[in-house]
């Protein structure tokens, strides 16, 4: 109960406001008032009447005790009404006086957010994501490489062209001038060369490109848009009016949209592989349907043939998918 009556207490006893609120704006001072101006008054006629007022009220010529505040006031209805969303938001509360909580928010999220352009924040933001991008691919990248050079399979390939083209040799020739460590690691450099230049390595790790960030992509929409219109308009002129045979690059675009799969997917996908699907024309949607059906068909077998999913299929079968127990 005690939360209730702590809510209704602070509802009754927080001040409504009823006129202009001490701490917003001008105080307890109407800031048209302070200017001698009225809410129809222009941007110039307040202007004016600030540079009149000031020249009066300024410290240095108003000599009264109240100077330093009373200019203060003066620059302060000034800031606010010559600010046409600041203004906005005070006649609104003039309008409005019992709104309090309504008032002190506008007031200070006007002074609290940051005054920066969005286009600013918009541009760091996608400098920042294409940073990160390009450093991850990056990375991705570095790690299939690492993982290719102490592969036996492709090192000891690299390591064949490099001792064919004199690349290990020559260096042998100078290990008297230099330590163990320092030819091992040129070793290193020249082996990990060899295997990005004669390794094509594609799908998640494949080596990143400038032109695939985010800022990239963005730049060149409008284009990449054109361009996808004119491929579609020769695609339906090509094959769907004229009736052209299909070359190899389209019988791979149409396995690929049937199997789902983005195009760095596919391209992971081995040739030989790749080789059986232009055998058995699975661009064409029936024998693709009919291929996928086989595929599941054996992966069912398999799975059947399987010792931990025969496991499975025993504890589904006695014990249930939907029960649930708890311990004492």
């Amino acid at each position: 109960m005690f939360p209730t009556y702590a809510i209704l207490l602070v509802i009754f006893t927080t001040p409504t406001a009823h006129g202009i609120l001490e701490g917003l704006y001008c105080g307890q001072h109407n800031c048209y008032d302070v200017l001698g101006v009225t809410r129809e008054s222009g941007r110039s006629e307040i202007a004016r009447a600030y540079r009149k007022l000031a020249r009066v009220y300024h410290p240095d010529k108003y000599k009264e005790a109240d100077a330093e505040e009373r200019f203060q006031l003066i620059a302060t209805a000034y800031e606010i009404l010559k600010d046409d969303e600041e203004r906005e938001n005070y006649n609104y509360m003039l309008d409005n006086p019992d709104e309090y909580y309504s008032h002190y928010y506008y007031y200070y999220k006007k002074r609290v957010t940051p005054k920066v352009d969005p286009k600013i924040v918009i541009a760091v933001s996608i400098t920042v994501i294409s940073a990160f991008q390009y450093f991850s691919w990056w990375t991705r990248y570095h790690s299939a490489i690492d993982y290719l050079l102490v592969t036996p399979k492709y090192r000891l390939k690299a390591v064949d062209i490099a001792t064919k083209e004199g690349l290990l040799n020559n260096k042998a020739k100078r290990k008297g001038r230099r330590n163990k460590e320092e030819i091992k690691e040129e070793e290193e450099k020249t082996l990990r060369k060899i295997i990005e230049e004669n390794t094509d390595i594609k799908g998640g790790y494949s080596k990143p490109k400038v032109t695939d960030i985010l800022w990239f992509q963005i730049v060149f929409l409008p284009l990449t848009v054109l361009n996808y219109v004119a491929w579609w308009l020769s695609w339906i002129w090509r094959f769907t009016i004229c009736g052209r045979e299909y070359g190899p690059e389209e019988k791979h675009y149409l396995i690929q949209k049937y199997l789902q799969v983005s195009t760095s997917q596919y391209e992971a996908i081995e040739e030989k592989e790749k080789d059986v699907f232009i055998h058995k024309k699975l661009w064409i949607k029936q024998n693709f349907v009919v291929y996928k059906a086989e595929k599941d068909e054996e992966m069912k077998a398999k799975m059947a043939e399987n010792a931990k999913y025969k496991s499975y299929r025993r504890y589904m079968k006695r014990e249930g998918g939907g029960r649930m127990y708890f311990e004492d």
